[in-house]
């Protein structure tokens, strides 16, 4: 009878990862997906499971449950209290993929140029954690632009051709600071959403 594989020991489901889903739970139970019926801690939970499979560790699986939680669900008050219930490496990853922890939030290609030069800088450890919340909102609005077509880009702030740039101009920032098949499947997913786009 062969031996059981080995436990991968960067990440364990323990109590303190426990604490963070309830947290997570709990924070965005009341927000849905943009303009949709769809609870968000799907995506959430999405980018989680992602991040884990990618091989990151219990403070980036954490930091993925809680990605969004600052930026839409109490600002730097909320982010106060992420620090002191999960850590400071928890929180600096947090802030590290919030655009604006202001309200309201300032113009969006303002933010989002703001973020991408603050991504350029940002470690790997933050990086898997970006490329994994980046590509679970890449597959959403592909299964979307499947189901409605071109329709969809008026829920985005960004429209159409913001949108694509802002995916795209992510996909430079991960191709040249994290290469691996993480990043090879967001390139491929941006090109198709771009293929659905022309469609």
């Amino acid at each position: 009878m062969g031996s059981a594989p080995p436990v991968d020991p960067r990440f364990t489901p323990g109590a303190r990862f426990q604490d963070a889903l309830a947290y997570a739970v709990a924070a965005h139970a009341h927000q849905t997906r943009k303009a949709k019926d769809t609870p968000y801690v799907g995506h959430v939970l999405g980018v989680c499971s992602t991040v884990i499979e990618a091989g990151g560790d219990e403070d980036q699986t954490i930091a993925a449950l809680l990605h969004d939680t600052a930026e839409d669900q109490g600002g730097r008050e909320r982010l106060a209290d992420i620090e002191h219930r999960f850590g400071s490496r928890v929180a600096d990853i947090v802030t590290a993929l919030s655009d604006t922890f202001e309200q309201p939030k300032p113009p969006w290609r303002e933010r989002k140029e703001g973020h991408l030069a603050h991504l350029e800088d940002a470690p790997p450890e933050v990086l898997l954690v970006a490329v994994a919340d980046k590509l679970h909102n890449a597959r959403s609005i592909n299964v979307d632009l499947r189901i409605e077509g071109n329709e969809i880009w008026d829920r985005f702030n960004g429209g159409k051709d913001g949108s694509i740039w802002y995916y795209r101009k992510l996909a430079a920032i991960f191709s040249r600071h994290l290469p691996g098949p993480l990043t090879d499947e967001y390139l491929r997913t941006v090109d198709e959403m771009r293929m659905l786009a022309a469609t």
